[in-house]
């Protein structure tokens, strides 16, 4: 689970709905001060547990690069609602409110293509949306988010983690999860914050039930996400260490994607929260280098 600093927007950000064709979604909508010229915008997906704070450390650092910078709760995280039904969670349907969301900002903003980035399940869903339809989109950068499913030791967590979902309130399993941390972190104040109890109290046990099979049976989509015409810039970005997807496993497949590599110097499988400056500092490098898209041909 990421544990991001605070839960406290920056002075350029603030809380807000995005309001879009499938539904209203929690936001943190981040923007350029007065005299910065905007380069660009961007939609951020946060990963499977976490909501938009764990973008909340890169939102000053992005904004002051130049880029509106949104991030998002899908349907059923943290304070975007989300209905019983489990098909309302299956991927494609995650895809399309991406593809909306996206729709929504370029509407509302200077009308051009959207940098969208996905940490983690995130990832695999912005993979998903680009892979329904890839025009709203000027990059894709995946973030500590692999070809397909997750190392086995994290199938057997996220086992775990839904067979307790199926019988016991999201109160008595934040209790048990917090029973089996490790000592060093049963210790740190920053896994017993308020705030992420909070959060996980209102995320939906559907939705972590949906998603989380998904991350166990994931297929790999490299070779379709590599054949997008024309081309996406793509980006690979990580820690120097993730136990969900190894990093062999991530440089491989930015590799057979063409996609430049960037890897964060002391972080782990999220380094949004762990090294956020240095993180925001070469994601804002890449949208630089790549610009936004022109408007793409429609078939």
């Amino acid at each position: 689970m990421s544990r991001p600093p605070t839960f406290t927007p920056p002075p350029c950000a603030r809380a807000d709905r995005l309001r879009t064709a499938r539904g209203d979604f929690a936001v943190l909508d981040a923007r350029p001060a007065e005299g910065v010229a905007v380069k660009g915008t961007a939609l951020l997906l946060p990963g499977y547990t976490g909501s938009k704070e764990d973008f909340i450390a890169m939102l000053q650092p992005l904004a002051d690069a130049g880029y509106r910078t949104v991030a998002v709760d899908g349907r059923g995280q943290y304070e975007t609602e989300g209905p019983d039904a489990e098909d309302a969670y299956e991927q494609p349907e995650l895809a399309r409110d991406a593809l909306t969301q996206a729709e929504a900002l370029v509407r509302d903003g200077d009308g051009g293509p959207v940098h969208l980035l996905g940490h983690s399940l995130g990832g695999l869903i912005a993979r998903a949306a680009v892979l329904l339809d890839a025009r709203p989109f000027a990059t894709l950068t995946l973030m500590s988010s692999g070809p397909a499913e997750v190392a086995p030791a994290q199938q057997q967590k996220i086992k775990l983690l839904s067979d307790a979902l199926r019988v016991m309130t999201m109160a008595q399993v934040w209790e048990a999860m917090r029973a089996f941390d490790p000592p060093e972190e049963a210790d740190d104040p920053r896994s017993n914050r308020e705030d992420l109890r909070q959060r996980w109290l209102r995320h939906h046990p559907v939705q972590l039930l949906v998603t989380g099979r998904r991350l166990t049976v994931e297929p790999d989509r490299v070779a379709e996400l590599a054949a997008i015409r024309p081309p996406l810039p793509l980006h690979v970005v990580s820690g120097q260490r993730d136990d969900t997807w190894p990093v062999p496993l991530l440089d491989a497949m930015a590799e057979r994607l063409g996609a430049q590599r960037t890897v964060i110097e002391g972080a782990e499988h999220s380094p949004n929260t762990d090294r956020p400056v240095e993180t925001a500092a070469a994601v804002a490098r890449f949208w630089d280098a790549r610009g936004p898209r022109g408007p793409q041909n429609r078939d």
